[in-house]
Formats: structure tokens, sequence, C-alpha cells
């Protein structure tokens, strides 16, 4: 045991010494690369010296760092003192610059950028030296670097230095510049002055003193100056005008773009591209038109190399020409596009496939293909969106199937503005929205991610033009294609996309049912919200979830989702879950009233004060005064009370430290909401939640009226149904009654137990009774008809009559109402309130009420025919006729007396 301690004590020991022994070894080097005593001698600098003096004495003897940084500080120098610097300083620093490195040339030409556009320090003799210094430097030996450094510098500086100033330092030196006899980087360099310096002057002096310069150099030997110069051609024309580009530049355009160096014709074509709103109808088309053309045909056969540039510049040719082209030239430049389309690709079977090229050709091509996908818009216009499906419904098809993926997210990322063109139309592109949810790669998802909102909306919207059915046939294909996209992203590493698609998914409530939300993508979001690992994703989750609760418009759902957020997250076993809740509160009260939040997630979030896991409860304590914000006085003083009870009871029983500093800090924060808060921003507050409270109980209304209305339309087949029926029977009860005196008593009888069969129907469907008011002036209202009618043969039709009942009853209820019976009732339904069954339940009850009135006017009747009877059969001298007269009343009253009885 002894043994076995000493042991472990010894190797610990020399495990220590061979750390201190690495540690010796890792500080060697930096003892080396300390400075020596007489480095240090050198570096010194003595400290009466002023700014102007210091920085003489390191231009002079310094080293390279020193001198680096007094050309870097020479900007402050000059603002200091401008006189002294450029007395003193500036020569040196121009000595210094014939053998500085780079990053010292580097330094001196963005610090005399910095002194030539201060306006306040810009003297004529200051000038004259910089402006020296940068056109000396114009010639390094470094082109590459250094000179076009230089360059920039006094391009830039230009724009900030007056037109006497750039004539005088300038164009005088730019003349032997510009010469043969000048090195090609000088030449070049004058090409671009030339075109910088063309927008400072007025037309009559660009074309005096800047015109023989510039065809010099279109007409120079070298391409690589050519080419330059005929990109500095718009410029010239802008800066001479209209007329004189007509009959200057335009000839020099046209020599330049049949040129035999392909990056001159390149030149050429872009400069023709963007000067096109100079040029008038007659030479688009004579001069423009053929020399373009010639341009394409020439670039498609023999030169790939231009084609890229051709196929990115093709929609701004296309508009800037298509006023002056016949319907011929219209069609020939359309199906050149078509040709570019497709360039490198062979269809088979309807797909799209590439053919075997060089590698280096083949990205040409793919690049080709590329810059046509971001044309595709330019070229709807172009084409006219009402000739999509015949012109360029297959071009689209082929691009969005590409088997180059750059070239289907360039597709992807200007879908929406294909949309916005077709309008109506839009079913057309439906499977390629599909499609490219569809697609295995995630770049053009996330490219199509970037505007999905605004896609969905306009597709879904728009999709009722020429097929009425293309709505409801893309939505099945659409919902799939969503719910796949989000699983790929999912699967993926790629989160950032994962989240973007899941934050574009909150569009869903105005593209699809709740129903389908409910049934496809709720149950999901709950699933990433547990199980994701990511917690930005997990995050955005919650967020798209609460934008589904918010807009759901049936309670049922709306009260399971809730009850899932308690169950899963507010009470999980993960104490993760529970956080996610804390999180999910945070979203609900910016997209819920205070009342909503209130009602179903603060007490929930409250109960989390005795959680047993910290962190929970320290995220509460941060998330207390907003909670607190959500509590309106004084309806709400009862939650009050419990989010006091809740800070107390965390003020005592904390133990952890963290939770107990925040929860002191959060007692402060909850004291001072009411105070400190300005009163503007609580009343925009309050507005703000007054408008989210309107929109809620909006959806709740909808949600009412939706189920009365489908309520009602049951209601009303119903109605129709037992209303067919009714009328089939009551026909033949009028065919029986017009029979014979029995047969009509025995339909009477029957039309009276039906009465009563629907009556007792309509009570079970009320639940509202009928008040006494509206009963008793239904009675006076029938006894006053019952008594009107003259003779028995009417009164014995009147109580199976239902439609005269029917115009009566809405007579007297509404003067507004139409008296006919069928298109009455169903409008009353349609309008649907609150109150329509009811008043229909009191409608029947009102009939009701009717017919027993009847039923004891037949009694009385009845009474008084047995009256009759009993009168004439005290007469003894009566005649046959009398007697049978008598026989007749008799059947007669025994038929009425039955009826009565069993009312």
């Amino acid at each position: 045991m002894f043994l076995s301690k000493m042991t472990f004590n010894q190797s610990s020991l020399f495990g220590q010494t061979d750390d201190l022994q690495d540690l010796a070894i890792i500080e060697r080097p930096i003892r080396r690369s300390l400075k020596t005593a007489e480095e240090i001698e050198k570096l010194t600098v003595d400290e009466d010296l002023n700014d102007i003096e210091r920085a003489v004495y390191l231009l002079s003897s310094g080293q390279d760092v020193q001198r680096a940084s007094v050309v870097v500080n020479l900007p402050n120098l000059v603002r200091q003192n401008p006189a002294e610097t450029f007395r003193r300083v500036v020569p040196k620093v121009r000595e210094v610059l014939h053998v500085a490195g780079v990053e010292m040339q580097l330094a001196a030409a963005g610090s005399f950028l910095t002194i030539l556009q201060d306006d306040i320090i810009l003297i004529q003799t200051h000038t004259h030296s910089i402006l020296q210094i940068v056109l000396l430097n114009l010639d390094h030996r470094d082109t590459a670097v250094v000179s076009n450094s230089w360059l920039e510098t006094l391009l830039s500086a230009i724009d900030a230095l007056p037109k006497e100033t750039i004539r005088q330092e300038i164009l005088n030196p730019l003349v032997s510049k510009a010469q043969l006899s000048q090195s090609v980087q000088a030449r070049l360099a004058s090409c671009r002055i030339l075109g910088k310096v063309a927008g400072k002057f007025e037309s009559q002096i660009v074309k005096k003193d800047l015109l023989p310069l510039v065809r010099s150099l279109c007409q120079d030997v070298e391409y690589e100056v050519r080419s330059c110069m005929c990109r500095q051609l718009e410029n010239i024309a802008r800066g001479i005008g209209v007329e004189h580009t007509k009959a200057v530049v335009l000839p020099e355009l046209v020599e330049l773009a049949r040129d035999e160096g392909s990056t001159v014709r390149l030149a050429a074509f872009d400069t023709i591209v963007n000067l096109l709103e100079m040029f008038d109808n007659d030479d688009r088309t004579r001069v423009i038109f053929p020399l373009v053309k010639a341009f394409c045909e020439k670039c498609f056969k023999a030169d790939e190399a231009v084609l890229a540039s051709l196929s990115f510049q093709y929609g701004r040719l296309c508009h800037g020409l298509s006023g002056s082209f016949t319907e011929e030239q219209h069609l020939w430049f359309l199906e050149f596009y078509k040709k570019l389309c497709i360039l490198g690709l062979h269809l088979e079977n309807g797909h799209c496939e590439s053919q075997v090229y060089p590698l280096e050709l083949e990205r040409k091509y793919e690049l080709v293909r590329k810059n046509c996908a971001y044309n595709f818009p330019a070229m709807v216009l172009f084409a006219d969106p009402k000739c999509f499906l015949s012109e360029l419904y297959p071009t689209f098809s082929s691009l969005c199937n590409d088997p180059e993926i750059s070239v289907r997210r360039t597709v992807a990322a200007g879908f929406h503005e294909v949309v916005k063109l077709l309008g109506p139309n839009v079913h057309y592109i439906h499977k390629e929205l599909v499609a490219l949810l569809q697609d295995d790669s995630l770049e053009v998802l996330d490219s199509l991610m970037n505007t999905l909102q605004e896609t969905l909306e306009l597709a879904t919207s728009r999709g009722e033009g020429a097929g009425s059915e293309s709505k409801q046939v893309s939505v099945p294909d659409l919902i799939p294609a969503l719910a796949a996209a989000e699983q790929k992203a999912a699967a993926s590493l790629r989160w950032r996309v994962h989240e973007k698609l899941l934050q574009r998914y909150s569009c869903l409530p105005r593209i699809i049912s709740g129903d389908q939300i409910y049934f496809r993508f709720l149950q999901r979001m709950f699933t990433i919200i547990t199980t994701n690992n990511v917690l930005p994703v997990q995050r955005e989750a919650a967020r798209t979830l609460c934008v589904f609760l918010r807009y759901n418009r049936k309670l049922e759902q709306r009260q399971e989702i809730i009850s899932k957020v308690l169950d899963q997250l507010a009470q999980g076993r993960s104490y993760w879950n529970r956080l996610r809740y804390l999180d999910l509160c945070e979203i609900a009260m910016e997209l819920f009233s205070k009342s909503y939040f209130c009602k179903h997630f603060l007490l929930p979030a409250l109960e989390l004060a005795s959680d047993p896991v910290a962190n929970v409860r320290y995220k509460l304590c941060c998330l207390l005064p907003r909670l607190k914000s959500t509590i309106r006085l004084p309806t709400e003083k009862p939650i009050l009370q419990q989010l006091e009870f809740c800070v107390r009871r965390l003020l005592c029983r904390e133990k952890d430290k963290d939770v107990l500093v925040t929860i002191r800090k959060t007692v402060l924060e909850l004291d001072k909401i009411d105070s400190t808060e300005p009163y503007h921003k609580r009343h925009e507050r309050d507005l703000l939640d007054q408008k989210k409270e309107k929109e809620e109980n909006l959806l709740l209304e909808m949600e009412q009226l939706e189920r009365q209305q489908s309520d009602g339309k049951l209601t009303v087949d119903k109605h129709a149904d037992k209303k067919r029926r009714d009328s089939k029977t009551g026909l033949s009860v009028t065919k029986n009654m017009s029979g014979s005196t029995s047969g009509a008593a025995l339909s009477s009888s029957a039309g009276k137990e039906m009465k009563k069969a629907k009556l007792a129907r309509s009570r079970s469907l009320s639940s509202h009774p009928t008040t006494p008011k509206m009963v008793n002036s239904d009675k006076s209202l029938k006894v006053k008809e019952t008594s009107s009618c003259p003779g028995t043969g009417k009164g014995n039709h009147l109580p199976i009559n239902d439609d005269t009942l029917r115009s009566h009853h809405f007579s007297a209820t509404s003067t507004s109402m139409s008296p006919t019976p069928s298109t009455s009732m169903p409008v009353l339904i349609r309008s649907n309130t609150t109150n329509t069954l009811d008043h229909r339940s009191n409608t029947l009850d009102h009939r009701s009420n009717t017919l027993d009135h009847r039923s004891n006017t037949v009694d009385h009747r009845s009474n008084t025919l047995d009256h009759r009877s009993n009168t004439l059969d005290h007469r003894s001298n009566g005649g046959k006729d009398t007697q049978s007269r008598k026989l007749t009343i008799q059947r007669k009253s025994n038929s009425f007396g039955m009826q009565s009885g069993r009312e």
C-alpha cells in the first residue's frame, strides 16, 4: 500500500516536471523574438520632437514600419499643420515611395485620396504636389496591384476636384500618356481617365478636346486598349449628347463590333445594350438589329466565350429593341433565347440530360443556361404573358428540371416574378412549383424559400383563371410537397435552411384551410419542438405553432392544441420542453391579446416557479416583468395576486445563487413597470392589444356564423324534404275531398295529425319558449281570419292550407319579408343570425296555437250543428227534403266531433 502511494506521488511529480519543461520550451521562441538593446535604441525617438519633426526623422532614418505609420497618419498631419506638412513631410514621402514596397504604396495611395477629398485643406498648390505624386506612380513597375491602386485613387479624386484643376493637372499630361509611344499600362489608364473626365465638362469641350484621343485609342494596335476604350464610350456618349453620339460614337461602335478580337466585340455589344435608349427607332432597325443579329449568330457558332455575357445581357437587349421589332424579328430573338436555354442539353422522353462535353465547355454552357434562367421573367414580358403556354412553357419546364443545380437555383429565385406576370394563368406552372419544392438539392429549396410566402399567396389566390379547377387540383399536390420539403430540410445538417423554411410556413393559414394545417403540419411542429436538437429551429417551430393556433377557426381544435402545449411542454417530463414552453410564452405575448394569454398561458407559466430544475426557474424569473405587463387591472387582480405569491415563494425558498440574484433584480423591475413607462408607449401598446382582441373576437364570430350556416343548411334540407312529402299528401287529400264529403273529413283529420307531428318535431329543435304576447297576437289574428270565412265548405279547407298560414305569419311579423313561402324561408336561413332556428321554432309554435284555436272553433261548430239537428227532429211536419238535409247535417256533425275529439 505504501509503495503504491509512493509510486503514485513520484509519477505525479514527474508529470509536473515534464509540464514545466514543456512550458520552458514554449517560452524560448518568445525570448528570441524580443528586441535587443540595439534594436530598441534604433526604434527610440526623442520625446521633445513635435509631430512634423518626428515624421521627418522617421521618414529619413526610421525603419519600414515607422515610415508606413507616418504615411498612414499623413491626413492627420495635414489637418493639424497643412503648410509645414506639405513643405517638409510630403517631399520626404515622395522620395520614400521610389523605393517603397507594395504595402507602403497602397497606404500612400489611400492617404492621398483622403487628402484630395478633404475640402477644407484643398489648396491649389497642395493639390498640384499631390497630383504630381499620383501621376508619377501610375507607371509603377508593379502594374497588377500598385498602378491600379494609384489609378483608382486618381479616378476617385476626380469627383472632388474642380474643373480647372482637372484641365490643368490631368488633361494636359493625358495627351502625352495616350500616345502609342507610351506603355500599354499608360494607354489603358488614359482610357479610364477619359471616360471619367467626360462627365465633368460640357459637350462642346468633350467633342473638341477628348474625341480625337478617343478615336485614336479606339484604333489602337493593342486589343486590350481598344476593348478598354470601347467600354468607356458609354460615358463619352452621355457627355456629348444624343446628336453627337449618332454621328461620332455609333460608327465607332459598329466598327468595334466587327473587330477580330472577341473581347473587343463583347465590349462593343455591352456598350450598345447600355446605350439603346439614346438611339432612335431608325437606328435600331437599320443599324443595331442587323449588327446584334450577326453578333449573336457568330457567338453561337464559334465563340462560346462571349455567349455568357450575351446571355446575361439578353433580357435588356430584347426590351431595349422590342419597340422597333417587326413580328419576324421579335420571333427570331425569342427562338434564339430558346436555343440558349437548352445549350449543351438534349431532350429525351421529356427530360433534360447533359451531353458529354469537355469540362471547360460544359461550365460555359452551364453559365449560359444560368443567365437565361436569370432573364426568364424579362423574356415572359417580352413574349407577352398571354402567350406563355405556347411560347415559353416548355423552356421554363426545361430550366426547372435542368441537371445543374445552379440553373434550378436561379429559376427558384425568380419564380415569384414569373407568378406575378402570369396572373390568372398561374396554374400553368403549379407542376413546376411542386417540382422545385421536391428538388433533391437543398440549395434550390433555400433559394425558393426567400420568396415562398409571396409565391404561394399568388399561386393560390390567382389560380382561378382559365381553369377554375386548377386551384383545387394543385392544393393536394402542394401540401405533400411542402411537408416533404420540411422533412428533407430536417434530415439535413443545414439547420438554417430548416429554420427559414419553418419561418416561411407561418403564411400557410392564408394559403390552405385550417383542417389541412391541423392534420398535416401541427403535429410536426410539436415533434420539432420536443425532439429537435437545434435551439433556433425549435423556437421557430414554436412561433409557427402559435401562428397556426392564432388563425385556427375551430374551437375544438384550438382547445386540443392548447391542451397539447400544456401537456407536452408546460408539464413535460424533460426540463428542455418546459424551457421551450417559456419560449412559446414569449411568442404568444406578441401574437395574442393580453386577455387570451392570461386565460390560457399565464397560470401554467407561473406554476414553473416550483420546477425542480434551476434553469427553468431562472428563465421564469427573467420573464416575470413581461408576464406582469399582460395582466389588466382591476379585472384580472386574482392573477396578479398569484404572480405576487409566486415571487414571494421564490424569494423565500430559492436556494440557487443565480436564480436568487435574478429574482431580486426582477422584483425591482416589477416595481418600476407602471411608474417608468411613458404614457404614449403604454397607450400604443393598449391600442395594439385592443386590435388583437378584436381580431380574436372576429374569428370567434366567424366560427359561430359558419356553424349556424351549416346547421341552418341541414335544417333547410330537412324542412324541404318534409314540405315535399306534405305537399304530396295535401294534393292527395284535396283530390279525395273533391270526390266525397266523407273522404274530405278523413283527409282533414289526417292533415291535422301531420300538423301535430310537425309541431312536436319543431318544439324539440327550439330551446327558447314563445312569449305570451306573440301567442295572443297570433290567436287574435287567426280568430278574425276564421270568422271571416263564409260558409263551412271553405272552413274545411282552411286548416289544411299551410302556405296560407305561413304567408299570414310572415306578413304579421315582418313587413319587409316576401310573402312567398318558397323564397322567404331559405333567405332567412342563408342570412343566418343567431336566432334563426329559434325564430323557426316560434313560428311553428304559433301555428300549433292556431291549430288548437281552430279545433276549438270546429268543436263549437259541431255543437251548433248538433243543436240544429235536435231542432229538426222536433219538427213533425217536415218533408222528405227536410229529412234528407237532417241526415246530411248529422253526418257532418259526427265527423267534426270525431276530429275535435282527436285534437
